[in-house]
């Protein structure tokens, strides 16, 4: 490929918008001529590369804006320290089937199970499949839902949970909510209704809801949105955190 025409591709190229096909042209050139593309393979090769620069890119910036608190992955998760729990029902779940579906999961069981791990990988797998996604604990949207509605701008921090393709609401049943509080709780439950997928962890059984929403009726209201089109998982294992606990105590012991 002759320099001048480098330039004019280089050229049309920014002004396309494709930045990494003009940074990169001349070593995509070296590869098509070495492997003897021809030219159609040599633009599918181009656009292939400039697509998945865009889905990295778009990929981070998503994460950026999601507010999880980490972005781990299925894979780092130990399956064998949780017996009981069917890893082919967590990867059934990775396929985004019910978030295509606008469907919602929840991942039920005691504290240091694992439940927000396995809801941060599936909004990560959810990113990387280009859906949006936002994480909050339910006591943190519940407070600035409040905050909001004080200062008269509830309407506007709704569309906070409303906009993403999946919302994580992470540690529902921590704290027991006052009826108003859960009652903004509903408010995000029932627009989000067959619009959006719900990805939520909790330590309470739904039996156990009513003394969390502080209302029989608001707490049925709310279950029954959320698990009209719902995935439950329940993971009645040992806590990963005291096991790491007692891993380091008994080094320390047998040290001393």
């Amino acid at each position: 490929m002759s320099q001048l025409v480098s330039n004019r591709i280089r050229t049309m190229a920014v002004k396309l918008g494709l930045p990494h096909l003009a940074e990169s042209l001349n070593q995509y050139a070296k590869r098509a001529d070495e492997a003897k593309m021809g030219y159609l393979d040599f633009l599918d090769l181009l656009l292939a590369e400039e697509l998945a620069v865009r889905d990295d890119r778009r990929f981070r910036q998503g994460l950026r804006l999601s507010k999880l608190p980490h972005h781990k992955t299925l894979d780092d998760y130990d399956f064998s320290f949780q017996p009981e729990l069917d890893p082919r029902k967590v990867k059934d779940l990775a396929t985004l089937s019910f978030v295509e579906a606008k469907a919602n999961a929840a991942l039920l069981g005691p504290p240091g199970v694992g439940k927000t791990h396995l809801a941060v990988a599936l909004a990560v797998a959810a990113c990387r499949a280009g859906y949006s996604i936002y994480f909050t604990s339910l006591d943190d949207m519940v407070r600035h839902l409040k905050a909001a509605e004080t200062a008269g701008r509830l309407t506007s921090k709704l569309r906070t949970y409303l906009r993403p393709s999946v919302l994580v609401v992470d540690e529902v049943g921590y704290q027991p909510l006052e009826r108003a509080e859960a009652n903004l709780v509903f408010q995000v439950i029932s627009k989000r209704y067959e619009k959006g997928s719900i990805i939520l962890t909790s330590n309470k059984t739904f039996s156990e809801w009513g003394q969390v929403f502080g209302d029989e009726v608001l707490a049925t209201a709310i279950l029954d949105r959320l698990l009209h089109h719902c995935d439950v998982i329940s993971i009645n294992g040992n806590s990963y955190r005291l096991k790491n606990r007692l891993q380091a105590i008994n080094q320390d012991t047998d040290v001393a």
